[in-house]
Parts: C-alpha cells; structure tokens; sequence
C-alpha cells in the first residue's frame, strides 16, 4: 500500500518510533553525521545566489566531513568484520567464514554502484 506520508520523508530520515524500518543495507555513514552533512549542503545551496563563493567553500567542507566519516566508518566495519573471522580455524568455521565474505561482497558492491 503507497504511504503518502513516509513518500514525503526525506530518504536518511529514521523511522519514527513504531514504524516498520524499510528492508535493505544500512547506509555507509552514521545517522548522527549524516544530517549536519545535509543542513550544511542545504545552507550552501540556499546561499549560493547571494555569495556563491562562500556558498562553494560551504559545499566543499560538507563533501569533505562525509568524506571523512564515510573512511571512518568503513574502517570500523572492515574492523568488526575481521575481528568476527581472524582467529577462526578454516576447516571447523566455514559458515562463519562465508558470512564474513559474503559482507564484503555486499560492502564492496555498495562502493562500487555508489
């Protein structure tokens, strides 16, 4: 059934308490960085007729931040997930180990169609 309401929502809004959370990955950046990200991107849009190269600058700080929480982020799961299959023994923990792969698949394809 089409949900006017939840079609109007900006897409990285989070579900409201309550409210089924649509299936599929997580997004790559954290939800607590993601909207000071957008804010400061909106503002350089909206400010960009009346001082277009502060309105630059703005936008390039903003790509730079996600820049850089998008690498920290993505360290941190790389982290996770090998702690999750370092020490296992190959020959005993295979189903382990093919979860592992198959995360990094899921991941690295993300990157890639990003």
């Amino acid at each position: 059934m089409y949900d006017q309401t939840r079609a109007q929502q900006p897409a990285d809004r989070p579900p409201a308490r309550g409210e089924r959370r649509a299936t599929g990955p997580e997004p790559l950046l954290p939800s607590d960085g993601r909207g000071e990200i957008v804010r400061r991107l909106g503002h350089a849009v909206n400010a960009f007729a009346d001082n277009p190269r502060e309105a630059l600058e703005e936008a390039e700080g903003a790509l730079d931040a996600a820049t850089a929480q998008l690498v920290n982020a993505l360290a941190e799961r790389r982290r996770v997930l090998r702690a999750g299959w370092a020490d296992l023994d190959p020959e005993t923990q295979s189903t382990e180990l093919r979860f592992a792969l198959r995360e990094y698949r899921e991941l690295t394809g993300r990157l890639l169609r990003a």
